[in-house]
């Protein structure tokens, strides 16, 4: 199902194996698995947010370096997730919350019921349970037989460092409007329209003139 045709809270619970898949590549290296399940799962929904469809990739091709990204910065943190003192306060509000409506209802109440309840948003009620309460009660674990499996390579920082090197002498090449229509939609997640509006140009001139750019620059780095 399009991106589009799909809510939110949907389609991240649907793709939550990607998370698995990047944390599971980081096991072993001095930080716990919930830990690194949360730093994903924090930068899965920030992929959710900034994705384009219109740039013709697939979601998973899109959300794996931003998934890496958030587990990778949390090594940078000494294994620290960092979470806001508004974060934190809402993760109070939501536990009082929820042992209440247990003893009330004999049940726990929805994400959904949480937000309309406290009057948040349901994203920031995902976000503070996310930051602050255990991963595995609310996924299934990597660990299950019938999880399934991804292969998602984890470059290393000098294989990094020489495609962006490489990435940019390639863009140097292309002429400064061309340049701009790649910063625009790659670097600064403008849509095909808003970059058109920019440029002085319609959506379809933009769309056209990023495949020819795209296909230039793949031989570049090929």
């Amino acid at each position: 199902m399009p991106i589009s045709q799909c809510s939110r809270d949907h389609f991240i619970e649907n793709n939550l194996g990607l998370v698995h898949a990047c944390a599971g590549r980081f096991r072993g290296r001095g930080i716990e698995y919930e830990d690194l399940f949360s730093a994903g799962c924090m930068g899965i929904i920030k992929a959710y947010d900034a994705f384009d469809e219109e740039r013709g990739v697939q979601f998973s091709t899109y959300a794996v370096p931003v998934i890496l990204g958030e587990i990778k910065k949390l090594f940078r943190d000494g294994g620290q997730i960092k979470v806001s003192r508004s974060v934190k306060e809402l993760s109070l509000k939501i536990n009082a919350l929820r042992d209440e409506y247990q003893k009330q209802h004999g049940q726990q109440p929805t994400v959904l019921q949480i937000a309309q309840i406290l009057q948040v948003r349901p994203e920031q009620v995902a976000e503070a349970l996310n930051a602050a309460l255990p991963v595995l009660s609310l996924t299934p674990s990597s660990e299950e037989e019938d999880a399934p499996q991804f292969d998602v390579p984890v470059a290393s920082e000098e294989e990094r460092i020489a495609e962006s090197l490489s990435l940019q002498s390639a863009l140097k090449q292309l002429s400064q409007e061309d340049q701009l229509l790649i910063r625009c939609r790659f670097f600064e997640n403008k849509t095909q329209s808003e970059t058109a509006r920019l440029l002085g140009t319609t959506q379809v001139q933009i769309s056209r003139r990023e495949r020819r750019l795209l296909g230039q620059l793949r031989k570049k780095l090929e």
